[in-house]
């Protein structure tokens, strides 16, 4: 006599149990269709940046977490790295009309949207990482950045500060006088043009996807860059040396297609929106973190990164002190933004 059946007998029933698989199975199905299904994504989220392995792609590994939960499975975030969505200025393009969903990246590279982002990209206005991530997360400051992409058919939902601009070349910067006559890749704004031709190089505007092709053929003798990018693609075949100087700092900007959030409904897009705000913190600390071994990094693929000697460094600020106020004296919105974020910079 099994144990179930004597336990059946016990019970005071006289039905007999029989643990088969066909009772096993309909138990199990029973069990299931009890459980709601996981609701299907009803809206598809593509959200882009040129970059990878660095602050700005870990910051849509966390958006994809909470926007995927807070919206219990109903939009789906798909990440697209290293411009597969197309280069950087066809990403701007494709949130604007609304074939992408999302973008994250660099604001000099939203001049052509607004002249006054630009003066992110201003030398000599913040001191240290931490202080311009608090410029950038600064109310006032991050409520006029989303202020500029709003007419242009674009929502701000997070700001975050990327770290320093670097310096790498084919033929090392070691000394300020090393600038002279090189050709250097920037982002393409008026700004980073003027400071660069104080230094007596030339500043080339390009995305990102065409700098290691330039480097590789010649266009171009280096460029500006986080020193993530730097390591995130493998530059050391073209570049040895990196020139930290600490003038300038990359911010960058996420937004979503105005007119993909009008097709939500209103607490999908609330979802969508504020779930920038909610892991713009979470990025901006996993990014302080990730610069910490950056020069290991670098170093563990035979590169060297280098300072500037500090009589260089010296000289160097007095040169670039004066640029933001002399390229935008003429431009009286983009001076008002100037000051503004001087302004949080001092404060912060």
């Amino acid at each position: 006599m099994s144990k179930i059946r004597a336990f059946a007998r016990v019970a005071g029933t006289r039905r007999t149990v029989l643990p088969t698989a066909a009772a096993a199975l309909a138990c199990l199905l029973s069990v299931a269709s009890a459980v709601p299904a996981a609701a299907a994504a009803q809206f598809v989220m593509k959200f882009g940046t040129a970059t990878m392995n660095e602050g700005q792609h870990q910051f849509l590994k966390f958006y994809k977490q909470q926007v995927e939960k807070a919206s219990g499975g109903r939009i789906e975030v798909q990440i697209y790295p290293n411009s597969e969505l197309g280069p950087i200025p066809r990403e701007i393009e494709g949130v604007q009309l609304g074939s992408i969903q999302g973008y994250i990246g660099p604001v000099d590279f939203f001049v052509g949207v607004d002249p006054r982002f630009g003066v992110f990209s201003a030398p000599m206005v913040f001191r240290d990482d931490a202080n311009a991530a608090a410029t950038v997360e600064d109310p006032a400051v991050q409520k006029a950045m989303y202020a500029l992409v709003t007419p242009k058919r674009m929502t701000g939902i997070a700001t975050l500060s990327l770290g320093a601009s670097d310096y790498g070349s084919k033929k090392p910067i070691m000394r300020l006088a090393d600038f002279e006559g090189k050709k250097i890749r920037i982002n393409g704004t008026a700004l980073e043009r003027a400071k660069l031709a104080k230094l007596g190089a030339s500043g080339i505007g390009m995305p990102l996807s065409e700098v290691v092709p330039a480097l590789d053929q010649g266009t171009i003798d280096g460029t500006i860059s986080g020193l993530s990018i730097f390591v995130a693609f493998k530059m050391n075949d073209l570049i040895k040396v990196i020139t930290v100087t600490d003038d300038t700092y990359i911010n960058s900007i996420a937004v979503v297609s105005t007119a993909w959030l009008d097709t939500l409904p209103p607490d999908l897009r609330k979802i969508v929106i504020d779930s920038g705000a909610a892991v713009q913190g979470k990025a901006q600390q996993w990014n302080f973190d990730f610069y910490k071994k950056l020069t290991g990094d670098w170093t563990a693929l035979g590169g060297t990164v280098h300072t500037l000697p500090a009589d260089d460094l010296a000289k160097m600020k007095t040169l670039l002190d004066p640029v933001a106020d002399e390229v935008t004296k003429d431009q009286p919105a983009v001076h008002d933004m100037l000051q503004m974020v001087r302004a949080a910079a001092a404060k912060h």
